[in-house]
């Protein structure tokens, strides 16, 4: 069994690191150390300290307001620091939901009567776990195929006609389309942009004759959206069977231009 996943992790650092003294080391004198100084000898004069003791109140004032500032702006930027260091924590996983998840999907998949050997998807918020026999091949584009039969011929090229039977399943392996209900196969040329990107890839390198499971991740597969078929990015599993691959020919009577495949 061969687990296909694209896990994302993020590690636990602090993002902010200081120490409260060498931020504000002015905090180790007291708010409160105003000097009262009086001269306690009336036979003397009057002392210059009390000459200026207006000046000096408002200075220690204006100094007590801004340490209270500082105090202030201390105390709001610690009670909100220690809330970012959690941020990059990440839930453990549980390896009983994974199995738990796994039989849950392929119970559906019973349900819906999927074809022998189908892969599992376990979804685990954005994050999601193919889950497939080890007869699967994964591709660094994300693509996931299995081959049934090769085939014998040459692969398709660019311009050339495919004509080609499928069924298409939903991730629980409910079937949502198929050729063989529509009664006639498709026929697509390659590299017109027809297919889904995920779907081009699969076949392009088949032969004729050859039966294929294709697993389309989201990144490869068709557009999302209230216009489309599709209602929400998931993957996308095709079994395609390919019949036929012919060339082309652009064709021109008059002002009338087609393409003839012969």
């Amino acid at each position: 069994m061969i687990i296909f996943s694209s896990p994302s992790s993020l590690q636990s650092k602090p993002l902010f690191s200081y120490n409260v003294a060498s931020y504000c080391p002015t905090l180790k004198y007291s708010f409160f150390s105003r000097k009262q100084i009086s001269c306690c000898h009336s036979s003397r004069p009057s002392c210059s300290l009390e000459q200026n003791s207006e000046q000096n109140d408002s200075k220690v004032l204006q100094e007590e307001k801004t340490l209270r500032r500082m105090m202030l702006v201390m105390f709001v930027t610690s009670s909100s620091f220690p809330t970012l260091h959690s941020y990059g924590k990440t839930k453990t996983k549980n390896p009983y939901d994974e199995r738990r998840l796994l039989e849950q999907n392929k119970r559906i998949q019973r349900e819906n009567n999927a074809p022998d050997d189908f892969p599992s998807f376990i979804r685990e918020g954005f994050d999601v776990k193919v889950v497939a026999s080890d007869n699967y091949i994964k591709r660094d584009s994300g693509l996931i195929y299995r081959d049934f039969e090769v085939g014998q011929g040459d692969c398709p090229k660019d311009g050339q006609q495919v004509i080609f039977q499928y069924i298409g399943y939903n991730e629980s392996g409910r079937r949502i389309d198929s050729t063989y209900i529509q009664g006639a196969p498709a026929k697509i040329r390659m590299g017109t942009k027809a297919l889904v990107p995920g779907f081009e890839e699969g076949i392009r390198d088949m032969k004729p004759g050859g039966k294929r499971r294709i697993i389309i991740p989201p990144e490869l597969g068709p557009p999302v959206g209230p216009s489309t078929f599709f209602s929400a990015k998931q993957f996308e599993v095709f079994d395609v069977e390919l019949l036929n691959i012919k060339d082309c020919q652009r064709r021109t009577i008059g002002f009338y231009s087609d393409v003839v495949c012969d």
